[in-house]
């Protein structure tokens, strides 16, 4: 009996870090996928730095529509947007990242949030110096490039921690997810390629 008792209260832990194990799943998939090609290909990492910009995009928008629960819709929306612009070709992903982060950072400006919220004025920073090292990345040779990103998602992963620590900006499932996801990812750059 108490060996059920047991098994029941590690299924009950393991339901209640969802988050980390979707993302130890997802990070999985993508090291499998990663490993039976040989390690980390620049088509990859390209990618990889192009998602980097979307991270802290969420939470830009997040703060700046002050509702935690946007958090995971807003990743979908990124997301579909990132793979439709991949398929189409006709603009680079991080043109579009970024002329979308600069509308919100507009919008945040002109509504007085760059002034009133150290949430948003903290999120407009952390996107600021995100898409700073992405930048740095892509002008940069390809192997300098991809410790620059393995950086940025360890940091990002950091980031996250820190959120998910003071439970604020975004909803604690969706910075659990990203943190793990993240410095799984960065190791996965650095090991992997």
């Amino acid at each position: 009996m108490s060996d059920v008792m047991a098994r029941g209260t590690r299924w009950k832990a393991v339901l209640r870090r969802r988050p980390t194990v979707l993302a130890v799943g997802t990070a999985a998939v993508s090291a499998v996928s990663a490993v039976s090609a040989g390690g980390s290909s620049a088509e990859e990492i390209t990618s990889l730095t192009e998602i980097l910009l979307l991270l802290p995009l969420v939470y830009l928008v997040v703060a700046k529509v002050r509702r935690r629960e946007a958090s995971w819709p807003a990743l979908l929306v990124f997301t579909v947007l990132y793979v439709v612009l991949r398929a189409l070709e006709v603009v680079a992903v991080p043109v579009v990242f970024a002329v979308v982060a600069l509308a919100v950072l507009v919008w945040g400006a002109v509504s007085g949030d760059l002034r009133r919220s150290g949430s948003f004025r903290a999120q407009s920073l952390g996107m600021i110096g995100f898409g700073a090292l992405v930048l740095a990345a892509l002008m940069v040779e390809p192997d300098l490039g991809r410790y620059l990103v393995a950086a940025g998602w360890l940091l990002h992963g950091a980031w996250d921690f820190v959120h998910l620590r003071r439970n604020a900006v975004v909803s604690r499932s969706y910075a659990e997810w990203c943190g793990v996801f993240d410095i799984l990812t960065a190791a996965q750059l650095v090991f992997l390629a």
